[in-house]
């Protein structure tokens, strides 16, 4: 079936990635028409950037593939449940569907543990283990200000 098929894409992007030393255990694929159209495994370690997970390295070359910030039309499959941080960059994306190998407690059992992030999520500021302090709204709301009275902006 081709779903598995693009699934063992996924996976072999998640072994790839781990046996050139690039990052963690973890593989994606974008689907479009039946075609792949984005690829990504993890990166963090050889980029140095914390942000360098399969999934956001995939939708960022599925859409400079597709010349478009939105995934309308695309599947994605994933060789793990997302993290919170890929689960927000993919429904920004606004795919079809989403389909995942692994899961959360599969991720966990080998110190990819992303449970302590959703705990963090309805803390009160202060009392996240990083603590977020809000810092002069009456200036930073000037750009939102502006966007409002923007007549050539690209709604998103």
């Amino acid at each position: 079936m081709i779903k598995e098929k693009f699934m063992q894409e996924a996976v072999n992007a998640a072994l790839k990635g781990m046996q050139n030393n690039e990052g963690g255990p973890f593989g994606c694929v974008i689907v479009k028409d039946g075609k792949i159209i984005g690829r990504g495994n993890n990166k963090v370690t050889s980029t140095n950037d914390p942000t360098a997970h399969a999934e956001v390295i995939a939708i960022r070359d599925a859409c400079k593939n597709l010349d478009s910030f939105q995934l309308e039309g695309c599947e994605i499959y994933t060789s793990c449940e997302p993290c919170p941080m890929c689960l927000g960059a993919i429904y920004w994306a606004r795919p079809d569907k989403v389909y995942f190998g692994s899961n959360q407690t599969d991720a966990a059992n080998i110190g990819f543990d992303d449970a302590f992030i959703y705990k963090e999520i309805p803390l009160p500021y202060k009392e996240r283990s990083i603590p977020f302090e809000q810092l002069l709204p009456e200036m930073a709301i000037t750009p939102f200000q502006e966007w409002e009275k923007k007549e050539d902006k690209t709604e998103y």
